[in-house]
């Protein structure tokens, strides 16, 4: 029996890589089983479309085909069937908006204002129309460019989509929504076709559902990039159906004397359930199928790129087994997240990788499948893996960084280095401790050390938090 090393063994038992194990498929459909990642080297054909899907705080092992024992997601378990699932994804952030902001510009939150807001909450912040994005950056190489769903990177009249290299915007400019009035964390209706409100009183997933498969179904003449986010299964805790509840949160919402009550009100704490969020991150996967199924019709599944995974960590209701932690921190259930692609003119299917990414490496990733190249005043700070993907290159050793307000983490190798908010340093090998409960810091000072040293360079180099 040929070794297996600390990290793949982690990700097939953590991830539940082998999905009859955890009652969800049949043996069939499990058969046969993911293989360790290896390219398939071939020439170079047209370039892709990209299909870049994001759920909202989806927990890393929410899909069935991560280990959920009481959620079934076939859709997007048949996705990680016919490409890659990633064992070792990370968000570029604990929280959406900074994670958006990494994915939008390949580079660190901290390197733009808007990207310090842990998340953007007014409509002060936002980012900065004149940075280089992936929408723009693709646009200029010849492609079509769309965002449909949640934006969360500032508001109108400064901040918006069509300002950032998207050409079309279909979608809510805030973090969150009631999903039958729309009425979102400002307290005001947030649904937008370009910059004018958009009627439709319908559950929003599949009022988005709908747009993107118009959008994919279309008579396409060039490429084209679509960020389809989905705001589901964040709260408030509503599934298709649910209008009575939905009636009330608007209630709520419409006699909120300030915008905490308005948050206090989209937050539902006094609602939700497990088996409720099981069937929000259900009807997520329904919507995806009916995009992938109308993509396919459309002939253009192979010549297709499509990246789906989550913005950040789990939260109330979400299953993380068997991480720690969830959003908001570095912990790992705060940021590893669950990560599939598909490209079949490119890439085998039934594959599993364990190799560490995060945010920014998709960015640079995407960029270089489409043939844009980054603008040399706003350097990247992911890697691209196309090498690793399409050439079997083995990926360069390099540090994954974080930082939020109340923690920092760094993770190199098997190796993290994380400090919590009381200010203590911790030590964790992921390899062998996923769940972060065996604290190696007395043990390994020089390498803590070493790790804390690496941490605080790059910081040196990002903006400071205001106050």
């Amino acid at each position: 029996m040929p070794e297996i090393s600390r990290r793949a063994f982690g990700g097939l038992v953590g991830g539940g890589a082998v999905t009859a194990v955890a009652g969800t498929t049949t043996a069939a459909e499990a058969a046969p089983a993911e293989r360790p990642f290896q390219a398939r080297p071939a020439a170079s054909g047209r370039r892709p479309n990209l299909l870049v899907i994001l759920g909202d705080d989806l927990g890393w092992a929410d899909l069935s085909s991560y280990g959920a024992p009481h959620i079934r997601t076939p859709n997007l378990d048949r996705l990680a069937r016919q490409g890659v699932r990633f064992t070792n994804a990370y968000s570029g952030s604990a929280t959406c908006s900074p994670t958006r902001f990494s994915l939008y510009t390949g580079r660190y939150p901290g390197r733009t204002p808007g990207g310090l807001a842990e998340p953007i909450a007014s409509r002060t912040q936002g980012l900065d129309p004149n940075h280089p994005t992936l929408a723009s950056l693709l646009k200029k190489a010849g492609y079509a460019t769309a965002l449909i769903g949640k934006w969360h990177c500032g508001w109108l009249p400064d901040h918006s989509p069509t300002k950032s290299g998207w050409d079309e915007f279909f979608g809510n400019f805030g973090g969150v929504l009631e999903y039958f009035s729309k009425l979102g964390q400002l307290g005001s209706y947030d649904l937008y076709e370009g910059d004018a409100e958009y009627k439709d009183l319908r559950y929003y997933t599949t009022v988005l559902t709908e747009r993107a498969v118009e959008y994919v179904g279309r008579d396409h003449d060039r490429p084209w990039l679509l960020n389809l986010n989905f705001t589901t299964p964040h709260w408030p805790w509503l599934a298709e159906g649910d209008e009575e509840t939905g009636a009330e949160i608007e209630a709520r919402i419409r006699a909120a004397k300030s915008q905490a009550e308005v948050g206090r009100a989209l937050n539902h704490y006094d609602g939700g359930s497990v088996e409720k969020y099981a069937q929000m991150v259900e009807s997520l996967d329904a919507a995806v199928g009916e995009v992938l199924d109308a993509l396919r019709r459309s002939g253009q599944e192979d010549d297709t790129v499509v990246l789906f995974a989550s913005d950040n960590g789990g939260e109330r209701y979400s299953y993380n087994w068997p991480l720690s932690g969830e959003k908001f921190v570095l912990l790992e259930g705060g940021i590893r997240v669950p990560s599939i692609l598909r490209w079949p003119a490119r890439i085998d299917g039934r594959q599993v990788s364990h190799e560490p990414v995060f945010s920014p490496d998709w960015t640079a990733t995407l960029l270089e499948l489409g043939g844009a190249r980054p603008d040399p005043a706003y350097p990247l700070d992911g890697t691209s893996l196309a090498g690793y993907l399409l050439r079997g290159k083995e990926l360069p050793e390099r540090d994954l960084f974080w930082r939020v307000r109340a923690n920092r983490a760094l993770r190199r190798g098997d190796w993290k280095y994380y400090r919590d908010e009381k200010g203590t340093d911790h030590l964790y090998d992921l390899g062998a401790d996923q769940r972060e409960q065996a604290d190696l810091a007395p043990d390994r000072p020089e390498l803590l050390a070493e790790l804390r040293a690496s941490w605080e360079r790059i910081a040196a180099g990002l903006l400071p938090y205001p106050g």
